[in-house]
């Protein structure tokens, strides 16, 4: 594939996009020293293990040794292929890729592909219908009913599919699109006599979208008695709802921005929301939140405000939600919503402003929401409801790290119960004793998952395993250095999979390419290798290394290798004499051996 595309229009493309946005888009990125860190997107960790450096623009995972540069990264994302990253890049910085001779090749099945054009001919028209037509004018007027504008119509590209029963088939059959895919794609139901209608029919159409902006799926509203109110498409490899958030794929940037997210329980507060000019939102797809959802959005943010409809049901999801969201790290606050209201409904009573100020920023804690959600279960004017919910709540403060928070719910225990704040405190902890919680002696090598990775690498690597190791990762960032070790050793490195890497190294300057990470991993195809070179490029360097320390590095490496080649000699001379029936001088040979191999482990 890399072939049929010219390696300079790669190289642009690679350098026009920055490793740290393109994950940054994927991954809660923080700056930590020169590297940038966050949770890992290919396993699950809550110590962040996952590195990415820009000034290499490459990125590395010390918990699970995955790596590369920005394309590897968004081929293992997303899986796609290698034109595919190619092409989301190019978009992104708004390079065209020439036409010819290019095999616009997909990690996606023909089926899939098919759908999914499916899904956008659909897409486009239930909008054109809906803006432009007389058919869509019930579907029109009951967004404009709703408050929607021209522009949220557009942007969200909402539709309307009319009541005609074979509409969406014969539309789309003319397209090309077999009844058979379109039943699989759940866009078509088929009937007992073998026709088909549309699933759809006399419904607004609210497309789903995934992260990368594609129609994967439909919300459907009746307009009349049709049941059931609200219709999804059916699941499907595209279509996961425990996996998707609406409207992800615009709020990601409004989102990072915030640095928090609202979850909302339908389209219409997401819509609602964003024309009242917050914009760091997304539903869920008609269930509850899912734990690949909960998890989704901790890579992208630490604080989630949970704002669902304040009645019972959405009292009962908010508990639900909030406790899924602290399980997986999150920092979890609850819209103010009241008077059986929903989010929609109070931005239209009330105005974008009010809904800024006294609905998200007087969002309350968790623990605040989860005192007056207990409460109902007690009749706090008995004493023994008294001590059970103050236990229960005593149960939760005890798993807050904050002590400051702590406290400050332990004095409003106290004040609103008279009991001592010293007895709550020592109550606190003998619940944290008893929880096994103790603080994370790692902490301060968060970053990079050391705690995990030294108890990996106990065993101490030898001197000249290091100095290779060392020695490469120079060789890496400088052609000159490189000119040297080649002059000074070739190929003479110890370890073979040094050797290979030095000997890439050496037709990679000598083609006049830059010292630029990035690109020599482009090149490498033995997967074992090019992962080594991450971990070795990784490696924390001096930024002005001097002659001599470079110096050291080839002595240590030459001591080794002569070393080697004696004992190497000796145990050849050793096999001769035992081929000559000489035990006595195989076995002064051997002590001769062993003596040199104390003296290697002694300076090492």
């Amino acid at each position: 594939m890399a072939n049929q595309i010219s390696e300079e229009v790669i190289e642009e493309i690679r350098k026009s996009n920055d490793i740290v946005d393109v994950i940054g888009e994927y991954v809660q990125l923080k700056k930590q020293g020169r590297n940038y860190f966050g949770l890992c997107p290919f396993h699950g960790e809550k110590t962040p293990s996952f590195s990415v450096t820009q000034e290499k623009q490459i990125f590395h995972c010390f918990g699970c040794g995955k790596g590369g540069n920005v394309m590897t990264f968004l081929m293992e994302m997303e899986s796609f292929s290698f034109y595919e990253a190619l092409q989301l890049l190019a978009n992104r910085s708004g390079t065209e890729l020439p036409e010819t001779g290019i095999k616009r090749e997909t990690a996606l099945s023909q089926e899939n592909q098919s759908i999914l054009s499916a899904n956008e001919w659909l897409t486009k028209l239930y909008h054109h219908l809906l803006r432009y037509t007389k058919d869509g004018k019930e579907g029109y007027s009951y967004f404009k009913e709703r408050g929607v504008s021209d522009e949220s119509i557009d942007l969200f590209q909402l539709g309307f599919a009319p009541n005609v029963k074979d509409f969406t088939a014969e539309f789309l059959d003319k397209k090309g699109f077999h009844k058979q895919l379109l039943v699989k794609a759940g866009l078509v139901t088929l009937q007992e006599d073998n026709s088909v209608t549309d699933r759809f029919r006399g419904r607004v159409i609210f497309p789903i979208r995934n992260h990368l902006g594609k129609t994967v799926a439909f919300g459907g509203r009746s307009l009349a008695e049709q049941e059931p109110k609200y219709l999804n498409s059916s699941e499907s490899e595209l279509f996961q709802k425990g996996k998707l958030l609406y409207n992800f794929d615009l709020a990601k940037k409004h989102i990072r921005k915030e640095s928090e997210v609202i979850i909302f329980e339908g389209y219409m507060d997401v819509i609602s929301a964003y024309q009242a000019e917050v914009k760091n939102v997304v539903a869920t797809l008609g269930t509850s939140l899912t734990e690949q959802q909960a998890k989704l959005l901790k890579r992208y943010v630490d604080t989630v405000i949970l704002c669902y409809d304040a009645d019972r049901a959405g009292i009962e999801a908010t508990y639900k939600a909030a406790n899924l969201l602290r399980q997986v790290g999150c920092y979890v606050k609850i819209a103010n919503l009241h008077d059986n209201m929903d989010p929609d409904n109070f931005i239209k009573q009330h105005g974008s402003e009010a809904f800024k100020k006294e609905v998200i920023q007087a969002s309350s804690t968790f623990i605040s929401f989860y005192m007056r959600y207990l409460k109902k279960d007690f009749n706090l004017s008995l004493e023994g409801d008294r001590i059970k919910y103050i236990e229960k709540v005593l149960n939760q403060l005890a798993v807050i790290e904050s002590p400051v928070e702590r406290e400050y719910y332990l004095r409003e225990l106290s004040n609103e119960y008279n009991i001592s704040l010293d007895t709550l405190t020592d109550e606190i902890v003998t619940l944290r004793e008893k929880k096994g919680i103790h603080k994370d002696k790692g902490e301060k090598n968060r970053y990079t998952n050391r705690t995990t990775s030294n108890s990996r690498n106990k065993k101490l690597l030898p001197a000249f395993h290091n100095a290779e190791k060392q020695l490469i990762s120079y060789m890496l960032q400088d052609a000159i250095i490189t000119d040297k070790v080649q002059e000074e050793i070739g190929a003479g490195f110890n370890l073979d999979e040094h050797k290979i890497i030095a000997t890439h190294l050496y037709a990679y300057y000598e083609e006049g390419h830059p010292a630029d990470v990035s690109l020599f991993i482009e090149r490498l195809t033995d997967q074992r290798v090019k992962q080594l070179v991450i971990e070795i490029a990784m490696t924390p360097m001096l930024d002005d290394i001097s002659d001599k320390e470079i110096n050291d590095y080839i002595r240590i490496i030459r001591a080794e290798t002569k070393d080697m080649s004696s004992i190497k000699s000796l145990r050849d001379q050793q096999r001769l004499a035992e081929q000559q029936d000489d035990p006595m001088k195989a076995a002064q040979i051997a002590m001769q051996i062993i003596e040199i191999q104390k003296q290697l482990k002694s300076t090492k």
